[in-house]
């Protein structure tokens, strides 16, 4: 394990090692995902909205049912129905 220090203008040195492992070339762009008290520090992939699509799948059950749901619960606010 390397340790990098952070400097006056909050830059890091990505160590060799890690830059050889995930095969890092100059102008690589890369993801920073903070996790609680740590750092993600991930190759970002060639087309991130590809690489995401579906991943909520499932996430509010069908579509069309949860936007009737959504729509109906404005009406009744609108209406103080609550």
């Amino acid at each position: 394990m390397t340790t990098v220090k952070l400097s006056s203008r909050n830059q890091v040195v990505i160590p060799k090692e890690a830059r050889e492992a995930l095969g890092l070339q100059p102008g690589d762009e890369l993801l920073v995902v903070p996790k609680g008290d740590r750092v993600v520090i991930l190759l970002k992939p060639p087309d991130l909205v590809k690489r995401l699509a579906g991943s909520g799948r499932g996430v509010f059950g069908r579509p069309d049912r949860y936007l009737s749901r959504e729509r109906a619960s404005w009406k009744r606010r609108r209406s103080g129905k609550r």
